[in-house]
């Protein structure tokens, strides 16, 4: 019996042994090939996909596949025995719209443009209209000064006067549209009247829109963008000199008396788009994950051209593919990763991030149990803005010196072991102007406090978001390091002892 019982103890000493001891992954590396990237890529953004548009037939089509890819390597699915997980959309349709000055009816798109998303449906009857030049609203400037435009509409110059500089870029610049908008709210404006360029407009531009938030705690003011034809009947004969002055004098607001009507009238209908989820559960430390994501999603069709998308984000989305893959087969040999690897795409990254916020908001994980997301978003082309010599062995790592001290070590140690390529931090510039860090799903993660990782080739300004992104554009030998280089640093992420550290803050 002592016998028997000692050699059971060894036994299981060796066996746990086996299970800590190191796999070598280049084995399941190698089953990430040019070949097969190329091939899938084809696929997912070839013409049957039809731009994969959220929450449309293409976009459909491209998550039933993935879905079929996911179950194909024996990846477990990852929404509670779905592979998807729905999130709503809401689509807004224009059903028609009208301003009328003193009596004058204007045309659409010819003298005015409603913004869809923005607007509700409502006919408002104003009898003046607030000037308040560029309507900009910051800790160092106020065109609105002591005006009160509760209830009124505001008329408001598009750009910036001389010698203006925003505090903050992007979105939510007080110099950019939204902006402007969200500042005629907060000072109570019931309609905005935006001046705008390019009239007149080709009918059926943003005829329709698409929304997550069906309900909001406030509604913004309905919003116009009129030509300069439009403004002039609002302001009389006066408008030119005004416009001119605003351009590099502070305006005092001033009430302009026409009678204006505003109408405007929209459907909302309900849809939704979905994430497609699959995972590779863990050995011992199968409670804790890692999460590697990409956005399926493009721009969909505009009539008959279809807007393909191969690199943005088709080469991410084949890429999380291809590395699942990678880690199904060493599982199914029993030499799986010690976490659970999540591998996720999700829709409506385009439409602003909206699958990854969902799923930061309805997570079917614990994300204090996530070590950390890698994230994939355009990894199969070139800069054409980039000029130095290692133009074919680079890739842009964004994130890694945030959130945890222990992402670059460990990024960095994986890439000189694996694959040696040239890792880009330009982006991690704090004076980033393209805020490339807030601008692709690994956000979501990262402000619930998930250390991410970011893999990116930089703004391709010829083809971006435009139809030629195709796949014929794709360079493959060096979309197959990038594909690589994630791999072999998930496969770090996923069979090191300890999660990673949260140690630094989120940067606003």
């Amino acid at each position: 019996m002592k016998k028997t019982f000692l050699f059971l103890a060894l036994a299981g000493s060796i066996t746990a042994y086996a299970q800590k001891k190191p796999v070598n992954p280049k084995p399941y590396a190698a089953t990430i090939t040019e070949a097969d990237l190329k091939k899938q890529l084809y696929i997912i953004a070839g013409p049957e996909m039809e731009g994969r548009e959220t929450a449309t037939e293409g976009q459909r089509k491209a998550a039933a596949y993935i879905e079929s890819q996911f179950k194909a390597m024996g990846l477990q699915p990852g929404n509670n025995g779905n592979y998807q997980l729905g999130f709503p959309v809401y689509k807004d349709s224009l059903i028609g719209s009208k301003i009328a000055v003193n009596g004058t009816d204007l045309e659409m798109f010819q003298d005015f443009q409603p913004i869809v998303q923005i607007n509700s449906t409502a006919e408002q009857y104003f009898s003046e209209v607030v000037f308040v030049g560029y309507g900009i609203v910051d800790s160092a400037w106020d065109d609105y000064g002591t005006a009160d435009v509760k209830g009124k509409a505001v008329l408001i110059l598009e750009g910036i006067p001389t010698g203006y500089k925003p505090a903050r870029q992007g979105m939510m610049s007080p110099a950019g549209t939204y902006g402007k908008v969200m500042n005629a709210r907060s000072k109570g404006a019931a309609a905005v009247l935006i001046l705008g360029s390019g009239f007149p407009r080709k009918p059926g531009l943003n005829n329709t829109s698409m929304s997550v938030n069906l309900f909001k705690a406030a509604q913004a003011p309905n919003t116009y963008i009129i030509s300069d034809k439009t403004a002039e009947l609002i302001a009389g004969a006066g408008w030119s000199a005004m416009k001119q002055k605003a351009k590099t004098e502070k305006t005092t607001p001033s009430v302009l008396k026409a009678e204006t009507e505003l109408v405007f009238r929209k459907q909302v209908s309900k849809l939704e788009s979905t994430n497609v989820l699959g995972y590779v559960e863990g050995t011992d430390k199968k409670d804790e994950w890692l999460v590697l994501s990409a956005h399926y999603d493009h721009l969909g069709k505009r009539g008959d051209v279809i807007y393909y998308g191969a690199d943005d984000d088709g080469s991410g989305t084949v890429g999380i593919l291809e590395i699942a893959s990678a880690f199904a087969k060493a599982k199914a040999e029993g030499r799986g990763p010690r976490r659970s690897v999540l591998f996720m795409t999700v829709s409506g990254e385009e439409k602003g991030l909206w699958g990854s916020e969902y799923y930061s908001e309805h997570p079917t994980i614990s994300l204090e149990k996530v070590t950390a997301n890698l994230n994939i978003d355009m990894i199969g082309r070139v800069d054409t803005e980039r000029t130095t010599a290692d133009t074919l062995n680079y890739v842009y790592v964004v994130g890694d010196d945030k959130l945890s001290t222990e992402l670059k070590p460990l990024s960095e140690a994986a890439n000189k072991k694996f694959t040696k390529i040239t890792l880009d931090y330009k982006f991690n510039d704090p004076k980033d102007t393209e805020r490339i860090y807030y601008r692709s799903d690994h956000y979501n993660f990262a402000r619930k406090g998930v250390p991410i990782i970011f893999y990116y080739d930089g703004m391709l300004k010829a083809d971006y978001h435009k139809p030629t992104d195709t796949p014929d554009k794709i360079n493959y030998p060096l979309y197959h390091k990038r594909a690589l280089l994630v791999f072999y640093t998930a496969w770090e992420m996923a069979n090191r002892d300890a999660m990673m550290k949260r140690d630094l803050t989120l940067p606003e």
